[in-house]
């Protein structure tokens, strides 16, 4: 997802980690649940700016899953943040175990509050966001904030958990706010004729006119859960669901899946950074 403008970071310093690249895979402790990603950088003149968190941990007697896409623009420093401190916030929530929903919201909202009062170290720039949290492999939780997307696959059909918040669909939004819409300059809707989502963290130049509320939406995961796919707008803008769903579960290996995946974006001629997480539920 872009800004148009550019825009170099050094936050990588700030928070101790760089932009996310290649692959990889795990599993869960109890070994039921499978995961793999790739990141591939776009071919935009400007350094990666796709982060991505896969991991399961233990907490309070807990097995939780914590997948995400962290596609930013004006640079590398908003989702460097989220990277390291959206799950932890999550989590922090004291109601988090009997109100993920709330919790969620709340740790969204703290979070871009955080980084709109960083703006000095983090710069003017942004990002969108795609967060999964599963809880003991039987709960999935799913929010968004932007154009990455995550879409569930239940017996091989496409069910998309979450909403793209592009400026058209969002503009009454948007000028209740003081803001506009315009595809120029670009060939793209953009908020202010700058920002191609109505939605983001940071962005404080913009934020008046900007929300940073969530979608969220939960799902059991059952017997006809496939997998899950987390992806930037990189795959999106050349992949319908049910094409992505079709590719993914071809491979019992979630890695070969998400770096299929990519592998159709760039021959499909996406130019944007293409980042992506599958989760395997069946074997």
């Amino acid at each position: 997802m872009e800004r148009l403008c550019c825009f170099n970071s050094t936050y990588s310093k700030f928070v101790g980690v760089r932009a996310s690249y290649g692959s990889g895979k795990g599993r869960s402790n109890h070994g039921s649940v499978k995961y793999g990603f790739n990141l591939v950088k776009g071919k935009a003149n400007h350094p990666m700016e796709d982060f991505h968190v896969a991991k399961f941990i233990e907490t309070k007697g807990h097995e939780i899953g914590l997948f995400a896409i962290y596609d930013g623009h004006l640079g590398d420093s908003v989702p460097a943040y989220l990277q390291k401190h959206l799950f932890s916030n999550i989590l922090k929530e004291e109601e988090f175990w009997t109100d993920p929903h709330r919790s969620i919201s709340k740790a969204y909202e703290s979070t871009d509050e955080a980084i709109l009062s960083h703006t000095p170290d983090l710069g003017r720039g942004g990002s969108t966001a795609v967060t999964a949290v599963i809880i003991n492999g039987r709960k999935l939780w799913i929010a968004n904030v932007g154009d990455s997307r995550g879409v569930l696959s239940k017996r091989g059909q496409a069910i998309q958990m979450t909403v793209d918040h592009e400026p058209n669909t969002e503009r009454g939004s948007i000028e209740n706010r003081g803001g506009f819409v315009s595809n120029m300059p670009g060939d793209v809707p953009r908020v202010n004729g700058q920002l191609a989502v109505s939605r983001a963290f940071g962005d404080k130049s913009l934020k008046t006119h900007l929300r940073s509320d969530p979608d969220i939406q939960n799902a059991d995961i059952d017997t006809d859960t496939d997998l899950l796919i987390l992806a930037s707008d990189g795959l999106w803008k050349v992949m319908e669901n049910q094409e992505a769903v079709d590719i993914a579960i071809k491979f019992r290996d979630p890695q070969k899946a998400a770096k299929q995946l990519t592998a159709e974006a760039l021959i499909r001629e996406s130019k944007d950074d293409i980042s992506c997480v599958v989760v395997r539920f069946r074997r």
